[in-house]
């Protein structure tokens, strides 16, 4: 069965002049809490489990989706204090059962094709498969350089001058391997610590898709997904 890992523990600082009271994963967008939008999504990709790896509010998360959203299944993984992204999927791993899993931000869509992607973290036999996409405005997020054979090769931090380029988009399929060495209830950055101190020796990939994609992370992204993510 095919398991997902959902990031839904985020405090939302940048939201908070228009969501102050629910963690940012449950904003609401058009009726709905943004979470909703990416489960249905993750359903229509196949997944059966789903970890939510919760913290700030992590009662508002519990209370409205419960152990079940339509087909899935799922299991919470709380912080009692902020363990940072690796230290949140770590935690959440221990209610997975599969040695390969899906992690994504719980604050982005990004309607990625997950066979496409899981096909590719196969084929390279990688640990570590992130899915990508070009955008105008790169320095807005960092940015992530590859080679002809979708190897990464650099990752550039925020940046206004970089222009154009490919932006992690937010979705990783990896190996629970990735956090040998670590101990569950550390906290660490999943992106620093292990993506960007280990691509030199380890061999991690891209997957690029031009596929739709929004942040809400800031206001003007929100009100965005107000009109658009009900017509997705």
């Amino acid at each position: 069965m095919r398991e997902a890992v959902v990031l839904s523990g985020g405090f939302g600082t940048r939201l908070r002049s228009v969501v102050s009271d629910v963690p940012k994963p449950m904003a609401p967008v058009a009726g709905r809490p943004f979470l909703a939008y990416l489960l249905d999504c993750i359903e229509r990709q196949g997944y059966g489990h789903v970890v939510l790896a919760t913290g700030y509010m992590h009662e508002k998360v519990e209370e409205y989706f419960g152990h079940r959203y339509h087909d899935i299944s799922i299991d919470y993984a709380r912080e009692t204090s902020p363990l940072g992204t690796g230290g949140a999927i770590l935690n959440a791993l221990q209610h997975c059962s599969e040695e390969q899993v899906t992690v994504l931000n719980g604050d982005t869509l990004f309607l990625v094709d997950h066979d496409k992607l899981c096909r590719l973290a196969d084929e390279k036999a990688t640990g570590l498969a992130i899915a990508v996409r070009s955008v105008n405005d790169a320095g807005r997020y960092g940015s992530v350089e590859v080679d002809a054979e979708s190897r990464i090769t650099a990752f550039r931090e925020k940046d206004p001058a970089i222009g154009a380029g490919l932006i992690n988009g937010g979705i990783y399929r990896l190996h629970r391997s990735l956090f040998d060495g670590w101990r569950c209830g550390q906290t660490f950055s999943f992106e620093k610590e292990i993506m960007q101190s280990r691509y030199r020796e380890e061999a991690f990939y891209a997957f690029a898709t031009d596929a739709y994609f929004i942040d809400i992370g800031i206001p003007d992204d929100y009100a965005r997904a107000q009109t658009e993510l009900p017509t997705l």
